[in-house]
């Protein structure tokens, strides 16, 4: 009797320990495996193709057709979204561009900050070149920073920013890029580099090289007369260039010239809205 006792006191107190255990509260639980929702965009923010649906988007971040060589962090949709300033002024330049027979064409807006520290990761990683060839085939990739190629904050992430081409009508469709590849330099000649339907503006898209500022010297005839082309129509409209960056635009006065936003380019964080 005396080892049964002992037993079941043994087991009483066993059931007892187990009982207080699963009756914590839920409070109780890691804060660390609780899932946060995303972040969503202010009321000020838009889907450009709500605003002008005939612009054309080839958001390159979604794709694995940029420097990285992958899928952007942030990227979720294939979608351009700005604050809605910035949309209409494109509107309005999309409106003159259509008279003479071209079309904007959009290759990145807004740019979460997880997808701006998703460069910086990939700048930090020198063993990563599998897209060199292409996109910066003069550089070493130690030389991003110091040559502000890649930088911990971006102006694309405070909403009002875009990189975009021209495109002469009627638009051809552009061939799909296959990961692995050859490569050409972005600064090739037209025929050779990866085929775009964009007019001809000396270098492709992302080229880290001096060719690609605006007014580089170098860059003459129809390729220097697309780039002000486009440069012209944007700052009648209030976006203003990026010098060492024929593609980038600002406009201003920007919204939020001090806020770098972090949600995601999905139209789930626009939801609700027109």
């Amino acid at each position: 009797m005396t080892r049964l006792s002992a037993a079941l006191r043994g087991l009483v107190t066993t059931v007892a320990a187990l009982l207080a255990v699963t009756s914590l509260p839920a409070a109780a639980a890691p804060a660390a495996a609780q899932v946060r929702p995303d972040p969503r965009a202010p009321e000020d923010f838009v889907a450009l193709r709500s605003v002008d649906a005939t612009i054309i988007e080839e958001m390159r971040y979604v794709t694995a057709h940029n420097f990285v060589g992958e899928r952007v962090d942030g990227y979720r949709q294939p979608l351009c979204i700005l604050t809605r300033p910035a949309a209409e002024a494109l509107h309005r330049a999309q409106t003159r561009l259509l008279r003479q027979g071209y079309s904007l064409k959009v290759y990145d807006c807004y740019r979460p900050q997880r997808a701006v520290d998703h460069f910086v990761r990939w700048a930090e990683d020198l063993d990563d070149q599998a897209m060199k060839a292409e996109f910066y085939p003069d550089v070493d990739k130690t030389r991003l920073f110091a040559d502000g190629y890649i930088a911990e904050k971006s102006g694309h992430s405070r909403g009002s920013t875009m990189d975009l081409t021209l495109v002469r009508l009627p638009a051809r469709p552009t061939r799909p890029y296959h990961p692995g590849q050859p490569l050409v330099p972005c600064y090739a000649p037209q025929d050779e580099r990866f085929p775009d339907n964009s007019v001809d503006m000396g270098t492709g898209y992302d080229c880290f090289d001096t060719r690609s500022h605006t007014l580089d010297p170098r860059v003459q005839g129809a390729q220097r007369a697309n780039r002000l082309l486009l440069k012209d129509t944007l700052e009648d409209v209030g976006l203003v260039n990026l010098p060492e960056e024929w593609w980038h635009f600002t406009y201003k006065p920007e919204p939020y010239p001090d806020t770098y936003f972090d949600f995601p380019v999905s139209a789930k964080s626009l939801a609700g809205r027109r």
